[in-house]
């Protein structure tokens, strides 16, 4: 069985929409991080103070085939219109794995057995 890590990088407040879109696609488990982001746009000023908005860097691994899936879902959230995305979402080949819970390898071929 081969794995992709899928990588968001979205607007804090998206990341419970993101979460559930990801999880309604199949993802079942995932690890949450902070962040912030250097853009190529001027930060907006408040008063002579800088706003710079936090991310949430969301990481998920997943069957290869279930990948895209959860990245087309992911996507729906941030840039629905296809204009102006709000976020960043992409997948990356895993080479080797280790320490992955078996129950969820359990649970990614079910879910292929299912579809096919």
């Amino acid at each position: 069985m081969k794995f992709s890590l899928l990588v968001a990088i979205v607007p804090e407040e998206l990341e419970q929409e993101c979460i559930d879109a990801a999880t309604e696609a199949g993802a079942v488990g995932m690890t949450l991080m902070s962040g912030r982001g250097i853009g190529g746009e001027r930060k907006k000023t408040f008063f002579g103070l800088t706003f710079e908005g936090s991310q949430s860097v969301m990481l998920l691994t997943l069957e290869k085939g279930l990948s895209l899936k959860v990245l087309k879902a992911i996507r729906r959230v941030v840039n629905p219109t296809g204009e102006d995305s709000k976020g960043l979402v992409m997948t990356l080949p895993i080479e080797h794995l280790g320490g992955i819970d078996m129950a969820q390898v359990k649970r990614f071929e079910e879910r292929i057995r299912h579809e096919i």
